[in-house]
């Protein structure tokens, strides 16, 4: 059986992922049709309902809570994980944020998420594939960005400071840890090929682990410009337990995630929003 498989190039995806796709683990007949594509892609792929299996952000996840079942591995969340606010100005304060010019890294993501929840009445956004973003923060195209992936090891070096941890500040208020990203199947498919794909993929990140510190061509080439040192600054900060098995503490943090959103999506004169039930996939058929 053929399935489609969405997941960025990033270091962290291709080294979740890296066994499966190319059967260095045993994938008990099923074979996949592999996309790369940036998340705010993926988030887009996932509304239109076009991937078997795909990496999304949380922060689409509530426009996904009819279609889409949540898989166990495969993940990104934890502590420390957050996106960062940065500029070429240090001395910005709360208060100039809402009239300066901000590049996101996509509609849907969980960083304009979180960036949201830290500064509700910050509106003049722009939207940028996350890897431009620090290129226009510095030639002055917008005055501030939101970074994730490899940029949060590289904008000290160009000049860029970080303003804020939206991340740190998420925590803080939510005591929870950041739900980034994860696995979803479309509701299409079969359970039971559901619970074979994320069996799957904890046993590809556990033959990752059990190959590391080791960088894989397949990682590799897919981060042709990143050092194996950045290579692996970002595997160990998106990459851990919680990318083998989420857990309650996993599931307590993305029901946490929903539930703001809804919160923030809510006006005044609504009616209250009913008790979320996110579609987590269950253990066994």
């Amino acid at each position: 059986m053929k399935l489609s498989l969405g997941f960025s190039p990033c270091p962290n995806d291709t080294f979740i992922f890296d066994a499966l796709v190319n059967k260095k683990i045993d994938t008990q007949g099923l074979d996949f049709d592999v996309h790369l594509e940036d998340v705010q892609t993926l988030n887009n792929f996932a509304l239109e309902d076009r991937l078997d299996f795909s990496k999304i952000s949380y922060g689409v996840l509530p426009l996904l809570l009819n279609t889409h079942t949540i898989l166990h591995s495969g993940g990104a969340m934890g502590n420390g994980v957050g996106p960062l606010f940065i500029s070429k100005n240090n001395t910005i304060t709360k208060d100039q944020v809402n009239n300066l010019r901000i590049a996101i890294p996509g509609k849907n993501t969980t960083a304009y998420l979180l960036f949201s929840y830290v500064y509700p009445e910050a509106k003049n956004i722009s939207f940028y594939v996350f890897n431009e973003i620090e290129e226009a923060v510095l030639s002055g195209e917008v005055d501030a960005g939101v970074i994730i992936h490899e940029n949060r090891f590289t904008y000290q070096q160009k000049g860029l400071y970080k303003i804020t941890d939206l991340g740190a500040e998420w925590e803080t208020k939510t005591k929870s840890p950041i739900a980034l990203g994860g696995i979803v199947a479309s509701n299409r498919i079969a359970t039971s090929i559901m619970l074979q794909v994320d069996q799957l993929i904890a046993k590809s990140v556990e033959y990752a682990f059990n190959n590391y510190p080791a960088i894989s061509e397949y990682v590799s080439c897919h981060a042709q410009e990143m050092s194996e040192d950045v290579m692996r600054q970002h595997i160990d900060l998106y990459v851990n337990d919680f990318s083998i098995d989420m857990g309650d503490t996993g599931k307590n943090a993305i029901e946490t995630l929903v539930h703001i959103y809804e919160q923030m999506h809510t006006t005044p004169s609504s009616h209250l929003t009913p008790a979320i039930s996110v579609p987590f996939l269950p253990k066994s058929v």
